[in-house]
């Protein structure tokens, strides 16, 4: 298993929204909204299920960023 900058804390994550410019607000893990329980699994096991077909083999985090102003959501892969 790899370990997330991320989610681990080790990094921040900086970025900006491509419609209105604004920074982008990282909301962590897509996985981690799945369903009610998603954010229990373990990660690797997810990774198999999330919809992005090679996160798991490129060992990549998908995390879910938002814009508070526009409202624009982006999933950015984090290598990890």
């Amino acid at each position: 298993m790899a370990i997330c900058p991320i989610c681990n804390g080790f990094e921040e994550l900086k970025a900006n929204c491509s419609s209105c410019g604004n920074e982008l607000i990282d909301s962590g893990r897509i996985m981690d909204y799945y369903d009610d329980y998603s954010a229990y699994m373990p990660i690797d096991q997810m990774k198999m299920e999330d919809g992005y077909p090679n996160d798991y083999k490129l060992k990549k985090c998908p995390h879910l960023l938002k814009c508070s102003v526009c409202g624009n959501e982006v999933v950015s892969l984090i290598k990890e």
